[in-house]
Protein backbone atom coordinates (compact mmCIF):
# COMPACT_ATOMS: atom_id res chain seq x y z
CA UNK A 1 0.00 0.00 0.00
CA UNK A 2 2.85 2.38 0.79
CA UNK A 3 4.44 1.72 -2.59
CA UNK A 4 1.13 2.44 -4.32
CA UNK A 5 0.70 5.69 -2.42
CA UNK A 6 4.30 6.68 -3.19
CA UNK A 7 3.77 5.91 -6.89
CA UNK A 8 0.58 8.01 -6.98
CA UNK A 9 2.28 10.96 -5.27
CA UNK A 10 5.27 10.70 -7.61
CA UNK A 11 2.88 10.57 -10.57
CA UNK A 12 1.14 13.72 -9.37
CA UNK A 13 4.46 15.52 -9.12
CA UNK A 14 5.42 14.35 -12.60
CA UNK A 15 2.12 15.52 -14.07
CA UNK A 16 2.45 18.87 -12.33
CA UNK A 17 5.96 19.35 -13.67
CA UNK A 18 4.87 18.37 -17.18
CA UNK A 19 1.93 20.79 -17.11
CA UNK A 20 4.21 23.66 -16.13
CA UNK A 21 6.86 22.92 -18.74
CA UNK A 22 7.43 25.73 -21.22
CA UNK A 23 5.89 25.25 -24.63
CA UNK A 24 8.26 24.88 -27.56
CA UNK A 25 9.32 28.21 -29.02
CA UNK A 26 7.02 28.49 -32.03
CA UNK A 27 6.43 31.72 -33.90
CA UNK A 28 3.21 33.41 -32.83
CA UNK A 29 2.64 34.96 -36.24
CA UNK A 30 0.85 32.95 -38.92
CA UNK A 31 2.79 31.78 -41.95
CA UNK A 32 0.24 33.30 -44.35
CA UNK A 33 1.23 36.57 -46.00
CA UNK A 34 -0.93 39.67 -45.66
CA UNK A 35 -1.22 40.23 -49.42
CA UNK A 36 -4.18 37.88 -50.06
CA UNK A 37 -6.46 40.63 -48.72
CA UNK A 38 -6.18 42.44 -52.05
CA UNK A 39 -7.77 39.65 -54.12
CA UNK A 40 -10.57 39.46 -51.56
CA UNK A 41 -11.25 43.16 -52.06
CA UNK A 42 -11.28 42.65 -55.82
CA UNK A 43 -13.77 39.81 -55.44
CA UNK A 44 -16.02 42.00 -53.30
CA UNK A 45 -15.79 44.78 -55.88
CA UNK A 46 -16.69 42.35 -58.65
CA UNK A 47 -19.65 41.01 -56.69
CA UNK A 48 -20.91 44.52 -55.98
CA UNK A 49 -20.60 45.48 -59.64
CA UNK A 50 -22.42 42.32 -60.69
CA UNK A 51 -25.24 43.00 -58.22
CA UNK A 52 -25.49 46.59 -59.40
CA UNK A 53 -25.60 45.47 -63.02
CA UNK A 54 -28.39 43.01 -62.23
CA UNK A 55 -30.36 45.73 -60.43
CA UNK A 56 -29.94 48.11 -63.38
CA UNK A 57 -31.07 45.41 -65.80
CA UNK A 58 -34.09 44.63 -63.63
CA UNK A 59 -35.02 48.31 -63.35
CA UNK A 60 -34.71 48.78 -67.13
CA UNK A 61 -36.90 45.74 -67.72
CA UNK A 62 -39.54 47.01 -65.28
CA UNK A 63 -39.42 50.45 -66.89
CA UNK A 64 -39.86 48.97 -70.36
CA UNK A 65 -42.75 46.86 -69.10
CA UNK A 66 -44.42 49.87 -67.50
CA UNK A 67 -43.87 51.91 -70.68
CA UNK A 68 -45.42 49.16 -72.82
CA UNK A 69 -48.38 48.84 -70.45
CA UNK A 70 -49.12 52.57 -70.53
CA UNK A 71 -49.37 52.69 -74.36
Amino acid sequence: MNKLLAALVAGLFAVGAFAQAAAPAAPATPAVKATPAAPAAKAEEKAAAKTEKKADKKAAKAEAKASAASK
